[in-house]
This record gives C-alpha cells, sequence and structure tokens, in this order.
C-alpha cells in the first residue's frame, strides 16, 4: 500500500482537480486509487498487531502504541500531501475502534479526547485568524488562493479551509453562494424537492440541469440524486439498509472465534459507518463539503473494488466461524 501511495510522485501519478490522487496511463481508462488499499493494508496490519499484542495499562501499550502509530503515519501523510483530506479522516476512528475493543486502558481515551479538545481550539484560531488575514489584506478568498498557506504551521489548503468555514457559517466565505457553498445549497434543494416520495426515476433536475455539477453528482453528491428522484422514503430505505449492513458486521464481529476476526469486522464496519456517516451528512448540511463517497452507490472502480473486498472479508470472517464451530 505504501508503495502504491509512493508511485503518485512518479510519472505514474495522474493529476486531476489540483490533486494526485490516481496512478495509472495518461490517456487511457486504466487507473486506481492506492489510498483504497491503503485502508485495506492498514485494517490487516493493525488488527495482526492488535492480536498478537498483549494491551494492558497505558504504560504497557505503549510499545504497541507506538507500532500502530508508525502503521497509520505513512499512509496518512502520503495521502494528506495528495491532497485527499477526506481518505486521511477515515484512518484515526478505525484505529481507534480497534483499541477501545481491544480494551487498552481508558486513560489512553482521556489523553486522546484532551489533545483533540485542544487541537480543535487551535484550528478554530487558524481559521479566525485566515478569515481576517484575507480580509485586513483586501484578498479575495477565490482569486487569491493559497496567500495564507505559508502563514500558517498547519497544513491545510485555503480551500479546505474555505470549506470548514462555509460549513459554520457561508455567508462568511460566500455570500452570494456561488462559491464554495454551491454544492452544498444545491444538494439542500435537491434533496428537499424530493418530497415524501421523489419526482421519479431520473426525473430529477439539480443533477439533469447541472445544478449539482456533473462531476460530483455521480458519486460524492449520490444521495442527494437519489433522495430528489426517490424522496425521503426512498432516503430512508437506503439508511436503513446501511443499517442492517453495519448490524451485520457487528454481529459478525461479536460472534467471531478469535481476535483477528473480530479486529477485521469492526475495523471494516467502522470504515464503512464513516464513509456512510460523512457522505450523507454532508449532503444534508451536517458535516463539511469532503470527498468521501457512499459505499457501493457512488461511481468510482477503486471505491466499489474495496467495499467488495472489505465486504468479503466480513463474509470471510463468519464462514470461517461457521465452518470451526
Amino acid at each position: 500500500s505504501v508503495l502504491l501511495l509512493a508511485l503518485l510522485w512518479t510519472p505514474l501519478g495522474i493529476e486531476r482537480f489540483n490533486s494526485i490522487r490516481w496512478i495509472g496511463i495518461e490517456g487511457t481508462p486504466l487507473r486506481f486509487q492506492p489510498s483504497e488499499a491503503a485502508k485495506i493494508g492498514v485494517l490487516i496490519m493493525v488488527a495482526s498487531l492488535l492480536t498478537r499484542s498483549k494491551i494492558g495499562s497505558l504504560g504497557e501499550s505503549l510499545t504497541v502504541l507506538g507500532k500502530v502509530g508508525l502503521i497509520i503515519l505513512i499512509p496518512i501523510v502520503l495521502i494528506f500531501l495528495q491532497p485527499d483530506l477526506g481518505s486521511a479522516i477515515v484512518f484515526p476512528p478505525m484505529v481507534f475502534s480497534l483499541l477501545y475493543v481491544s480494551r487498552l486502558s481508558e486513560r489512553f481515551f482521556g489523553i486522546v479526547f484532551a489533545v483533540f479538545i485542544i487541537f480543535t481550539g487551535i484550528l478554530s484560531i487558524d481559521l479566525v485568524s485566515y478569515y481576517h488575514f484575507y480580509r485586513d489584506h483586501n484578498l479575495d478568498f477565490y482569486q487569491d488562493r493559497g496567500a495564507y498557506e505559508s502563514h500558517s504551521w498547519i497544513p491545510l489548503k485555503d480551500y479546505q479551509r474555505n470549506r470548514i468555514i462555509a460549513f459554520v457559517d457561508s455567508e462568511a466565505v460566500d455570500p452570494k453562494g456561488i462559491g464554495v457553498s454551491w454544492n452544498k445549497i444545491q444538494s439542500n434543494i435537491s434533496v428537499g424537492s424530493g418530497g415524501i416520495t421523489g419526482k421519479g426515476w431520473k426525473n430529477g433536475t439539480q443533477a439533469k440541469l447541472g445544478y449539482l455539477p456533473q462531476s460530483v453528482a455521480h458519486n460524492d453528491f449520490i444521495f442527494s440524486v437519489l433522495a430528489e428522484e426517490k424522496g425521503f422514503l426512498g432516503g430512508t430505505a437506503v439508511i436503513g439498509f446501511y443499517a442492517i449492513l453495519l448490524a451485520n458486521g457487528i454481529r459478525i464481529a461479536g460472534t467471531s472465534r478469535d481476535r483477528f476476526g473480530m479486529l477485521l469486522a469492526v475495523g471494516v464496519s467502522v470504515i464503512f459507518a464513516v464513509h456512510i456517516f460523512i457522505n450523507i451528512g454532508m449532503t444534508i448540511g451536517l458535516m463539511p463539503i469532503t470527498g468521501l463517497p457512499l459505499p457501493f452507490l457512488s461511481y468510482g472502480g477503486s471505491f466499489v473494488l474495496s467495499c467488495c473486498f472489505l465486504q468479503g472479508l466480513i463474509q470471510s470472517v463468519n464462514r470461517f466461524r461457521r465452518d470451526f464451530t
């Protein structure tokens, strides 16, 4: 997985929308997103390490935590540099869930929570400084993109800061609603206009007329299209099916006959849960806009393949339990 990520900075790396996230041959349909392989690789490595390691108090587990940190640090840094903040977000919840079910000391999670609160405060200060920097220098948030990045030690792009601020107060950076808030506004219109039963299959107007950009309607905002065409009932049905999928993963984790299988099932379930929660949340305005697709619905070869692989892991754990009980 790490080698595949490193190939992004070779001639095999393909740049799209100012990001290098795919490897392949330019001009051909052959391309692959290494971050999807990294999710699977990190999950298997961390689950294997925790299976073979003794977890006790925080002091006894420092060596294990150091190894876990090393496993996830390199992929996260390489993914963050693409830049792909959305995919990088998936790793911490997955790893922390594996540590939690491994019964690591509660002091560790208390420390992590305290660090998270401190980092959130620092990020908030940085965002306020970013906003005032552009205002004080009479800069445009879009035409002068990147002006603030060199002034901050937090490794965020200015467009990523715009997305976070727009989530809290879109009027601050996009008062006309035609910039960073456009997709969010059109997505909310798309979901809301579906009503109870929707407009009917392929009768949605937001994506068809281009208000919801075609570059995102079939992947990151597929739930908006579905909610417009199938309405509240269709959207609720999809969420219900996802609830069954996640419940099945947790059930298999609870009935697994070995520790490794249990950790695999938990990790896969959390990966799916993060994708589902963030993707649907951003389409209805509950989460900032990030590039996380919706499992089994969003268009994309690498992502669909990884979803099938992850679900296959869960089914393998279940089959292994039935074959040996």
